[in-house]
């Protein structure tokens, strides 16, 4: 792309961006990269433009199907699950970390980009171990052209973990050709640096994975 050629793109980008498209639209239209479509646009204001509402289609029958047995299978959830006791809480919580949780001695660490089950994590380590709240960590990874600032803000609500004990984030830099969905808030990485609560975290995982399943 020559110099013309990039002044072209440059104002296009900035039209787009005015007209309410996101970076990684107009950097996949403009065929460039989304870190520079974030450079020439950052001084426009932006504000996101509302999906065009499909009230002259109809639902397809199968998709209502779909819809009906997700929202009887949550019911049957909740009336299966009930309330959990301690146990099912500990239970769980050891589940989660073994699917979810870093192994390495010495540091718990959780990440995962869904809020309730970070949520979850962090309600568990405060209910079943003795934690110092001032060692709690947390550190943000998030694609480049999304709020920063509105993602640490979001966890910090979610986690309950101050501001000031955020770590620097990582800023990925989107790739349009590997990847078409971004999380709005990124993926959160809660930590917390105590080899003895790290070894009765991974005691409970692996007392959990050696149990036997008790026939119904």
């Amino acid at each position: 792309m020559g110099y013309r050629g990039k002044l072209e793109a440059q104002e296009k980008a900035r039209e787009m961006r005015a007209d309410g498209r996101t970076l990684l639209d107009i950097a996949t239209v403009l065929g460039v990269a989304k870190s520079s479509v974030s450079v020439w646009v950052r001084d426009v204001e932006f504000e996101p433009k509302p999906r065009r509402a499909a009230a002259h289609r109809r639902p397809h029958p199968q998709h209502l199907a779909k819809l009906a047995e997700i929202d009887e299978c949550n019911r049957l959830g909740i009336d299966r699950m009930g309330v959990l006791s301690d146990e099912a809480f500990l239970a769980a919580g050891a589940a989660l970390y073994a699917g979810e949780g870093s192994k390495r001695d010495g540091h718990v660490m959780f990440a995962n980009t869904e809020p309730t089950m970070v949520r979850f994590f962090c309600a568990w380590l405060r209910r079943f171990f003795e934690i110092d709240e001032s060692r709690l960590r947390m550190r943000v990874y998030l694609h480049e052209g999304l709020d920063l600032d509105a993602a640490e803000q979001f966890w910090a609500d979610v986690t309950s973990i101050p501001r000031r004990q955020f770590g620097a984030p990582y800023r990925a830099e989107a790739n349009a050709t590997r990847r078409k969905t971004m999380h709005e808030h990124g993926c959160a990485y809660v930590g917390y640096s105590c080899s003895r609560t790290h070894r009765e975290v991974m005691g409970l995982v692996r007392a959990l994975l050696a149990l036997r399943a008790i026939p119904g």
